[in-house]
């Protein structure tokens, strides 16, 4: 048996990139939550539907593409325009909704952070760069975002949904929520569309499939995964493409969940 974390540098590039071309295709699309943005042509809506389905993006793939395809359903399928000009009773029936642990008014709660960042900025997508323009770091976007998002009155229990890098956590999801409108590349999975944040600058949407691979290849050490972690395996993965170090999650997810150490 083939022991990875023991691979040259050279060896391991190789295994990344095969990898790599294996998982980062357009038929990885389906069944993950990116198809959701997917399914709008408009930027914006793509954005909004984006960052919902990602706020969702823990468990089963199967299940989060489904409430994430039930989310927008219940904004007519118009997501911006829905957060931006829905009225109290249009927000209403989104108290029936449920996904795991994000309820109903944690969906309305989020409905009026995204009107408020975009009321301020013009776009979900014009906040995140605009941000990242004025902070310098994603790290400091992912602060200053979270920040903005919750001054509008919210229900205290919807905080948890948007982590906290102040707090240490990896923030997967909106990590990667920004490889989605971030990266670009003639694959046809991620979008490409936040040209004034350089790919350069995005962290590894760390999760369990993510780490595990990393620990088992070698490239992290860290046994919790926080946002030490996350910097700590994004600067190994840098090693590889300075320029692109983030495209590799699709080669440590899918390679992950398919069981490929097995």
């Amino acid at each position: 048996m083939v022991e990875y974390s023991k691979l040259s540098h050279d060896e391991l590039g190789e295994l990344l990139e095969t990898l790599h071309d294996r998982y980062n295709r357009a038929d990885f699309i389906e069944a993950d939550p990116i198809s959701i943005p997917h399914s709008f042509d408009g930027l914006e809506d793509r954005e909004i539907a984006g960052f919902l389905a990602s706020t969702i993006a823990w468990g089963n793939r199967k299940a989060i593409v489904k409430s994430a395809r039930r989310m927008v359903e219940m904004m007519d399928n118009a997501p911006f325009d829905f957060t931006m000009n829905a009225s109290e009773g249009d927000l209403r029936p989104l108290l029936r909704y449920v996904h795991r642990t994000f309820n109903g008014e944690d969906f309305a709660d989020f409905i009026l952070g995204l009107r408020h960042l975009c009321g301020k900025w013009g776009s979900i997508g014009e906040a995140v760069q605009g941000l990242y323009e004025r902070e310098g770091s994603i790290e400091g976007v992912l602060a200053a975002l979270r920040r903005e998002f919750f001054e509008v009155e919210h229900n205290p229990h919807c905080e948890k949904h948007l982590s906290s890098i102040a707090k240490g956590a990896s923030c997967k999801r909106l990590n990667m929520y920004f490889r989605w409108f971030v990266r670009r590349d003639d694959r046809g999975v991620d979008f490409g569309a936040w040209r004034r944040i350089p790919m350069s600058a995005l962290y590894l949407p760390l999760d369990v499939h993510t780490g595990n691979m990393g620990r088992a290849l070698g490239l992290l050490t860290r046994n919790s995964n926080d946002w030490k972690a996350v910097e700590e395996i994004t600067s190994a993965l840098r090693r590889y493409d300075a320029a692109d170090p983030v495209k590799y999650d699709f080669a440590l997810f899918g390679a992950g969940i398919e069981g490929f150490l097995k």
